[in-house]
């Protein structure tokens, strides 16, 4: 199915698209992983889905360093604050001490 096809089915809310039964298309998995991670900066997603991702980027190819540019991609779009709450659950998922001690706020 071409790209029009499938925006149009979005478009309508298609029942056939229910998050499964509708090829992704042409993103590679590491692209996908990294959409998500900046899809989870966007909604706040709660820390095991960060680990789930970043697990999943890392898996497909990339690098902590790809990962945490996601943040510096998202913050025109999402603001500061957003990317700002997912940095600590992000540096968890990567296994990285990002320095939070008992007064800082998180």
């Amino acid at each position: 199915m071409d790209y029009s096809e499938r925006l149009r089915r979005y478009a309508i809310n298609d029942e056939r698209l229910d998050g499964g039964s509708v090829a992704l298309g042409s993103l590679d998995r590491k692209t996908l992983a990294l959409a998500r991670i900046a899809a989870l900066v966007a909604i706040g997603g709660a820390e095991p889905s960060f680990g789930a991702e970043a697990d999943a980027a890392i898996g497909a190819g990339a690098t902590p360093t790809e990962i945490v540019d996601v943040l510096a991609g998202v913050t025109s779009v999402v603001g500061l604050a957003r990317v700002v709450d997912a940095a600590p659950k992000l540096a968890l998922a990567l296994g990285c001490d990002v320095g939070l001690g008992a007064g800082d706020e998180y």
